[in-house]
């Protein structure tokens, strides 16, 4: 293509840096958590219903130290069997209460964790398909497929088991807590002594970890960003011999990542140890100072024991507490991302009262059209680069086929897409049918349009699909006689299973001469009305092109055609050819009138007619 889309330094094929956005400040935080929420929306009342099960099991689990204290204190010391029985139930009732409630909440929050998730994954499909073409010439694909499915999947726990982890830590906290001062004033303020301690611990583990768990995120998005590129270009990796490059050029990527979650793996052997051994303190001495109280008859024994018992309902929480932050961080940093990526706006967007088209004729006009790339490295703000195209004046009537030649970045591919309205012009205007496309519903004109580029792109399915892609209500019988308008249909037949052959992803399964051949028939059946060819013969051999010469006038005949080609039959056939040096319209008009003018074109005629012979 002739059009070279700006790049940052960061986003080349092989540079680690990709596209990551800007941190997250607290304002952002404060928006992730709040869009977080509105997943969660939908399924409120399951929520409510969630949150009253974890209350009902977690006071359910805070019994057992209550219950044996009054077994040991009434009942063991008092020779009282019925007490004692009457507690052994109460055990056996909580026990029952904590199973049935933890099952329902486990799967409530499951219930609405993969239906929240399932419809953020749905949103971002569609955000990603609402998105300038401009946008995926600026990212790296694999990191936008990182999005999808690594941070949805970091967004699982975060949703699922840091929900319950949260609440039914927090309550069993403060239950706790309100028992332990029920029990005895003096040992709970001696256990509260800790807390200074944890808290310090606590608030310096969040600080250091933070930016460690953003950066885990980053380098999976790398890593996935740099697999995908290389699994799609395995051919040239192969044909160049250099897997031994791109093998170490992983590995780095690779111990990018090690390190990035060694410094969490770190940060947390440094701190959850430090949080039980805080806890096996207190533990000691609770025991030693009630110990000496119950022996002096301050304190019953059974106090000390529910008191010991309590302890653990008391740390275990602040531990899954701080556990949790782990969880969090990593699912804060890939909120953070999803939120970036849905935050962006696409490039071109209908405007308000943008106008449908109707069935147009295909009139073209280019009105003192100038045009420069973007250039946008890591999200930062667009800045208009050198100019593709500069006061491009051309009149298109319909019906007419017009050929684009000129040297690579002449600007040929770009006035293409101005026609799509892939992009919209710097300055001037691009027209069809009369009406600016600025003005119009993208869709509409889009819906007239066809295009085959120079890489055909099938997806998985069979051939017939992938030929009534643009026109899925087509039959049989339209799709056969699009294949054998462009002479699809002779190598078709000769597949085994025909047009239910699959394609593969890609088109693996095809041959580049028959993908092309599969991409003329899927415009065909179309019926567009404007048709772009971008150097669309270019990987037919030419037996082929001479077999599909015929249906290339069956394809054009009646529409409005720009043609961008190199081969000399193609662009014979065109009624006009503009001739592009450098953004500028040099020559125009039909084969014969340039090649006698010997200006620019014959020039462009004989190189390519020197190389044709040889």
């Amino acid at each position: 293509m002739s059009s070279a889309v700006g790049r940052g330094p960061s986003s080349g094929p092989l540079g680690r840096a990709q596209w990551t956005g800007e941190r997250a400040t607290k304002g952002t935080r404060g928006r992730n958590l709040r869009g977080l929420l509105a997943l969660l929306r939908p399924y409120r009342a399951r929520s409510a219903a969630m949150l009253a099960a974890l209350v009902v099991g977690t006071a359910a689990s805070l019994a057992p130290p209550l219950l044996a204290k009054v077994a040991i204190d009434q009942g063991i010391a008092h020779r009282d069997t019925t007490t004692l029985v009457v507690v052994v139930v109460a055990f056996l009732a909580s026990a029952l209460m904590v199973w049935v409630m933890t099952y329902l909440q486990t799967y409530l929050v499951g219930w609405i964790g993969q239906r929240a998730l399932a419809d953020l994954r749905i949103r971002i499909f569609t955000h990603l398909q609402s998105l300038s073409i401009g946008f995926y010439e600026r990212r790296p694909a694999g990191v936008l497929i990182s999005r999808m499915t690594n941070d949805v999947e970091a967004l699982d726990s975060l949703v699922t088991d840091s929900v319950v982890t949260l609440f039914q830590s927090g309550l069993t906290l403060v239950g706790t807590a309100v028992i332990l001062l029920t029990l005895d004033l003096k040992l709970a303020l001696i256990t509260f002594c800790v807390f200074p301690f944890l808290a310090g611990g606590s608030l310096w583990f969040r600080l250091v970890s933070a930016g460690a768990f953003r950066r885990t995120r980053e380098t999976i998005g790398a890593i996935t960003a740099y697999l995908q590129e290389t699994l799609s270009g395995i051919r040239v990796v192969r044909s160049f011999a250099a897997e031994p490059y791109h093998e170490a050029h992983f590995a780095g990527l690779n111990g990018d990542n090690r390190e990035a979650n060694m410094v969490t793996v770190r940060l947390n052997a440094a701190y959850f140890p430090s949080v039980e051994m805080l806890s096996g303190v207190a533990i000691a001495g609770i025991v030693l100072y009630g110990g000496y109280q119950a022996i002096d008859g301050a304190v019953t024994a059974g106090t000390v024991v529910a008191f010991v018992a309590a302890l653990s309902n008391l740390f275990d929480p602040i531990q899954q507490l701080s556990q949790l932050y782990t969880t969090y961080q990593s699912g804060m940093a890939a909120l953070e991302k999803i939120f970036q990526l849905l935050d962006t706006r696409p490039d071109l967007r209908d405007r308000p009262h943008a106008v449908k088209l109707p069935r147009i004729t295909g009139e073209i006009s280019f009105e003192d059209v100038s045009f420069a790339y973007s250039r946008a490295p890591n999200g930062a703000q667009a800045q208009e680069g050198a100019l593709a195209l500069e006061n491009i004046t051309l009149q298109i009537p319909p019906g007419q086929t017009v050929a684009l030649v000129g040297a690579t970045g002449a600007g040929k591919s770009t006035m293409a897409k101005l026609v799509a309205r892939f992009y919209d012009p710097s300055s001037g205007r691009v027209v069809v049918d009369g009406h600016d496309l600025r003005e119009i519903a993208g869709s509409s004109l889009r819906s007239q349009m066809g295009i085959v580029p120079q890489e055909a792109f099938l997806f998985s399915g069979t051939i017939a699909d992938n030929i009534a892609f643009g026109r899925p209500d087509a039959d049989d019988g339209q799709i056969r006689a699009a294949a054998a308008a462009v002479g699809a249909d002779v190598f078709i037949a000769e597949l085994e299973r025909g047009y239910e052959t699959q394609a593969g992803e890609r088109g693996a399964q095809l041959s580049a001469g028959q993908r092309q051949l599969i991409a003329f028939a899927r415009a065909l059946i179309a019926d567009p009305r404007i048709l772009v060819l971008d150097e669309a013969t270019s990987n037919v051999d030419l037996h082929t092109e001479a077999r599909i010469e015929q249906g290339l006038r069956r394809l054009l005949a009646g529409r409005t055609a720009i043609v961008i080609a190199h081969r000399l039959s193609t662009i014979r056939q065109a009624a006009r050819i503009v001739v592009l040096e450098h953004g500028h319209i040099v020559e125009q008009g039909t084969h014969e009138q340039l090649l006698a003018a010997e200006g620019r074109y014959h020039e462009l005629y004989r190189d390519w007619a020197t190389q044709a012979a040889a």
